[in-house]
């Protein structure tokens, strides 16, 4: 396969700024488990608003599913090196050193590869077609170009279908390659011939300056014919760019920090699912929490309670039609209720909305650096998790202050739910972080519950409109006061996990947040300093002990990079506004090359769990915007916003 002499894809060379150098990945003795998964941090993320792929810092599209985020992966090589399936496009240099980077404002990454022959690129995007409208036809395009010296590149597809389980036949035509698999087709188009490997398609290239090559992944494309040339290519790059940049522009932020939380935005948005509004958790499944270990979740769902809180993110950099987007979503779920005994909301649901998200294990997959099981599916789905209606409420309150919701469209179904919490809010449950260890009565539920209720008598005050106030007022209160009495430890100084233990737990960084007490109050910094002698190390926090507080699972994990932005905003809120800074610029060092971030981060500072986590990235937005207005008016300026209500008392 030989390119072309075309111009390069787009005018970006002068635009970049090249990120930090990184050797293409050699963790371990050749055959090792370390030398077979390159970190979970050497990615970048690449989507089209319906389902997204990582890239590894070497060239290999390591994770995809299609046509949805939830569907079963074509390549997952990152779980699984032989079985998984890979796209890569790798250089032929034994030496070589490796730079990613997003053009800027776009969610198009350039890997850029420098051997002592020269230096190549390799620039992948998908295209945005019709993002609103749910399809089966997706694309992903690979170009490759040389910029100085002379380069070979080996180019090598090898799809798994529904997670490595399925088998597929390959048809070489004049034109494109066709994988089949049990009704999903995966059509690899290119500008020079392709040649069969076995079930696979191969080919190597060798460019000089000037010279490009390129292919197309499309699934759902029977029939097409027809060479693809460089113009589609090039237009589609144009096309891509111009798409992300228009959006980006949007924003409204202004702070301190706007490249971090202008790439947080980005990354939000490709974990969007465009047709539903829905926000993923994260675009993986089964990437370890503990390498090695059994907490290997599947996140490629939506949340309430992550996707609730990125309301207050979308609306705090200007992205009120996202907001607007999962709130529908939201107000959905809500009215599926039909007002009977049973909990109104799930915790989560798929990308569509239905609850289908039977658990199992792929015991065919190695995992990634041998972590076992791989679970796809998620299990927590029919736990009862209290916090998730103060988070929806949370949300929808918001909106409401923002003028989002004009109409009581909806009411009637938030008020059984308010009905619901009223009744039933006093009982154990599995709390926030999904704990398999049996139900509690922890202390975060009770605090998001209080939410639910206080947010409720406000818009009904607000709005006029029909509520039992004096029942849903005396409910918050009995919350109020049963936290206060119960939840407190006199030996510990500080509020702790449920009331069965003395444990801390960092989902209560939330407590001055949500307005339940002063960020200054004398119990609070007692809390404060208590998690910060224990839940902190080096201003990364954990969300619990586990060996204090048994959750049904083996090992530990790392640090929880969202309790971290918790931690900066609690801090901020006790008037510590240069501890509060000092930890966030820390924090932003953490991020991987490209200004990503796993769920976790382990002892020496390496990304954990699935990547990239929307929880973490909301978080680093909320924070930001909040930590940006103290430090420019103080953290006492009196300021009643609607993404912090830290100045209103709780009602007695």
């Amino acid at each position: 396969m030989m390119g072309g002499d075309v111009r390069a894809p787009g005018p970006y060379e002068e635009q970049i700024t090249v990120a930090r150098n990184i050797t293409i990945p050699t963790a371990g003795p050749a055959g090792t488990l370390e030398a077979r998964y390159p970190p979970i941090a050497d990615h970048g993320l690449i989507g089209d608003l319906q389902t997204a792929a990582l890239v590894t810092t070497g060239g290999v599209i390591d994770f995809f599913c299609c046509p949805r985020f939830d569907s079963p992966s074509i390549f997952a090589s990152l779980l699984d090196a032989e079985r998984g399936g890979y796209c890569s496009v790798t250089p032929m240099d034994e030496q070589c050193v490796s730079r990613q980077l997003y053009l800027p404002d776009t969610a198009i990454l350039v890997t850029r590869l420098m051997a002592p022959s020269g230096v190549g690129e390799v620039i992948d995007f998908m295209p945005i077609e019709d993002p609103k409208t749910a399809r089966a036809h997706h694309q992903i395009v690979r170009l490759v170009r040389v910029v100085r010296g002379e380069m070979g590149f080996e180019i090598h597809c090898a799809p798994r279908f529904d997670y490595g389980r399925r088998s597929h036949q390959l048809e070489m035509t004049d034109g494109p390659a066709v994988f089949r698999s049990d009704g999903m087709e995966l059509t690899v188009r290119s500008v020079s011939p392709l040649e069969r490997r076995g079930d696979d398609v191969h080919t190597t290239v060798r460019l000089r300056p000037g010279q490009i090559a390129g292919l197309m992944l499309e699934s759902a494309v029977a029939g097409r014919k027809g060479e693809l040339t460089f113009e589609q290519l090039l237009r589609m790059f144009e096309d891509t760019r111009h798409f992300w940049t228009s959006w980006l522009h949007r924003s409204t932020y202004r702070g301190r920090w706007r490249e971090a939380l202008a790439r947080s935005a980005i990354t939000l948005k490709l974990l969007t699912y465009a047709p539903t509004g829905a926000l993923v958790a994260a675009p993986t499944y089964g990437l370890p929490e503990l390498v090695g270990g059994e907490r290997n979740w599947d996140y490629r769902y939506t949340w309430v309670r992550d996707a609730s809180f990125s309301v207050s993110a979308l609306l705090g950099l200007g992205f009120d039609e996202e907001a607007a987007e999962f709130l529908r979503w939201l107000v959905a779920r809500v009215q599926e209720h039909d007002g009977t005994g049973e909990a109104p909301l799930k915790i989560m649901y798929r990308v569509d909305g239905s609850s289908d998200l039977v658990e199992e294990t792929l015991d065919h997959f190695e995992g990634y650096r041998g972590s076992r099981p791989v679970r796809v599916g998620n299990g927590a789905a029919d736990q009862l998790q209290l916090d998730i209606y103060g988070e929806a409420a949370g949300a929808i309150y918001l909106a409401r202050q923002r003028g989002m919701i004009a109409a009581s469209r909806g009411w009637q179904r938030f008020r059984d739910i308010v009905d619901w919490v009223c009744e039933h809010w006093d009982q154990p449950d599995e709390g926030i972080w999904e704990t398999r260890g049996g139900r509690q009565d922890f202390l975060y539920g009770r605090l998001m519950n209080w939410v639910a209720l206080d947010r409720a008598v406000r818009m009904a005050e607000d709005l006029g409109w029909p509520l039992d106030i004096p029942r849903v007022r005396a409910e918050r209160d009995r919350i109020y006061e049963q936290i206060m009495q119960r939840g407190w430890s006199d030996r510990r100084q500080a509020f702790v996990q449920h009331y069965a233990t003395e444990v801390l737990d960092a989902s209560l960084l939330m407590m001055p947040r949500e307005g339940f007490i002063s960020g200054r109050d004398p119990q609070w910094l007692s809390t404060l300093d208590a998690m910060g002698k224990e839940l902190v190390s080096d201003s990364l926090v954990y969300r619990y002990d586990p060996s204090a507080s048994p959750d049904g699972l083996q090992g530990h994990e790392g640090t929880f990079s969202m309790c971290t932005f918790w931690y900066i905003d609690a801090l901020a809120r006790a008037g510590r506004l240069d501890e509060a800074r000092l930890v966030f610029e820390k924090m932003l060092t953490y991020a991987n090359h490209l200004g990503l971030y796993g769920e976790e981060i382990g002892p020496t500072g390496e990304q954990l769990g699935n990547f990239p986590q929307a929880f973490t990235h909301l978080g680093l937005i909320n924070t930001a915007i909040e930590l940006d207005h103290m430090l420019e008016h103080g953290a006492t300026s009196g300021r009643l916003d609607p993404t912090t209500l830290g100045t209103i008392a709780p009602a007695r």
